[in-house]
């Protein structure tokens, strides 16, 4: 099959992808594996090539990211679990100051979700939120909606988060997880700043019976008792710093050319596993502290089980992008490339979006938008036809992407639950908060991502 044909199957390929995950209920490791199946047949690759080229796709990417991915979810669970992240929502508050609740809130879900999941992220924190807003007197919307905010945009933008780190392995960027994650923090500013005015300006149009309630500092600070001790704050804080700084060091001694043992030794922890893994050894010092430990084999487990979902789909992600790459997609696209050129960086932004909009998962988005994009080592893939082929491109491709997978947050959305249930904010009212919130972040976030690529590719 050549030309039109392949377009129009490729098209049918992703409504029904969208269809089977968001109607039928199918599971997005089936849609994806079934419709990744039907797909190479119907375009015309030869049988006998078809089973190694999904074996070869679906193990690729636990060759390249299963391992970060089940690291960082640890690190997440074990901040959850040890009071860790509340130590870190502590910290920013006192930063912040109480005077400023609603930024606090949004500064402190920014940094609890960057190793913990939006959703769990949420759920930790609300309590705080509750009864922060029960001492200020703030609005109970306002709130709410800047601690959304804050978890979803580091949830989408900035690894350990699994669903960037499986987008910039997918792309071929994800040795460059340091830059993904400086990048990440940069895009995520204009949307805080943009979620932070919104948030402000709703909150005073919805209200919740939150709203009506007597403030209270007492219920505040029984909150905080009912965690026991928190571990200090270096202790919180350095399962995630000191992999960053880790990985720092690694990209410092590249650029700065150096040779020798230094070299091979500041490279060695600088690559994502190592410096993750020295980032769950100070998490397990941290559950030595809070004398946690006898938890430390259900917290793996459970991890597992999460992660194990998501990696699977990441996975299945894969195999769509090597039936795309090995049918011929692109060679018709190449035909085309002037036109396709003047989409550019929107193009991944477009189908990001379609697909988190139509189906509700935000690294469903991320994964299987990367699978069609391809890496940009792969001289076939959509990456190279756009001409987004170098690692900085790649990277700002995570960010395009990213902000997709925030555009929007709705009925079909899981963390749209959270936040309306957990908010007290009704039903009728959550499309004019999480779902329109999260759909101005999306722009804004292709937007400044649109004007990076401008200054810096």
């Amino acid at each position: 099959m050549s030309g039109i044909g392949l377009i129009i199957s490729l098209i049918i390929a992703i409504v029904v992808i969208i269809v089977s995950i968001s109607k039928w209920k199918l599971h997005p490791f089936l849609a994806l594996m079934g419709v990744s199946l039907i797909l190479a047949i119907v375009v015309g690759i030869p049988l006998q090539s078809i089973p190694g080229m999904i074996g070869s796709g679906f193990s690729g990417t636990f060759t390249s990211i299963g391992i970060v991915i089940i690291l960082g979810a640890l690190i997440g669970s074990i901040l959850e679990k040890t009071g860790g992240a509340v130590k870190l929502a502590e910290v920013v508050v006192k930063i912040v100051g109480k005077k400023h609740p609603d930024l606090a809130m949004e500064i402190m879900g920014w940094v609890v979700s960057i190793p913990v999941f939006c959703d769990s992220g949420f759920v930790i924190l609300d309590p705080i939120r509750s009864s922060l807003q029960k001492k200020t007197g703030y609005s109970s919307v306002a709130m709410t909606m800047c601690l959304s905010a804050g978890l979803y945009t580091s949830h989408v933008f900035i690894p350990p988060t699994p669903g960037p780190i499986a987008a910039a392995n997918t792309l071929g960027v994800g040795e460059h997880l340091l830059l993904v994650i400086g990048i990440g923090a940069l895009v995520s500013i204009p949307c805080l700043i943009v979620a932070y005015f919104y948030a402000n300006y709703i909150g005073k149009k919805v209200k919740t019976e939150e709203d009506m309630q007597a403030t209270s500092e007492e219920s505040y600070n029984e909150l905080l008792r009912s965690f026991g001790t928190l571990p200090s704050g270096f202790l919180s804080f350095a399962p995630i710093i000191v992999p960053i700084i880790a990985m720092a060091l690694g990209s410092i001694s590249d650029m700065a050319g150096w040779s020798g043992p230094v070299d091979i030794l500041l490279n060695f922890i600088g690559t994502p596993i190592i410096a993750l893994t020295i980032g769950l050894i100070f998490a397990i010092i941290l559950m030595i502290k809070t004398k946690t430990m006898s938890k430390f084999y259900d917290i793996t487990n459970e991890t597992l089980k999460v992660v194990g979902p998501i990696l699977f789909v990441t996975a299945a992600g894969g195999v769509l992008g090597r039936v795309i790459s090995e049918a011929g997609f692109v060679g018709y696209m190449q035909e085309h490339a002037s036109t396709l050129a003047t989409i550019g960086i929107f193009f991944p932004f477009i189908v990001s979006a379609i697909l988190k909009t139509a189906q509700g998962s935000s690294t469903v988005a991320l994964t299987t938008t990367a699978g069609i994009m391809g890496s940009i080592a792969d001289p076939g893939s959509m990456m190279n036809l756009l001409g987004l082929n170098t690692p900085l491109a790649g990277v700002l491709t995570v960010m395009a992407i990213a902000a997709g997978a925030m555009t929007v947050s709705h009925a079909n959305d899981s963390y749209f639950w959270v936040v309306t249930n957990f908010g007290k904010i009704k039903m009728e009212d959550g499309y004019k908060t999480q779902s329109a919130i999260t759909g101005i972040m999306g722009v804004v976030g292709i937007i400044f991502t649109f004007i990076l690529t401008l200054i810096l590719i």
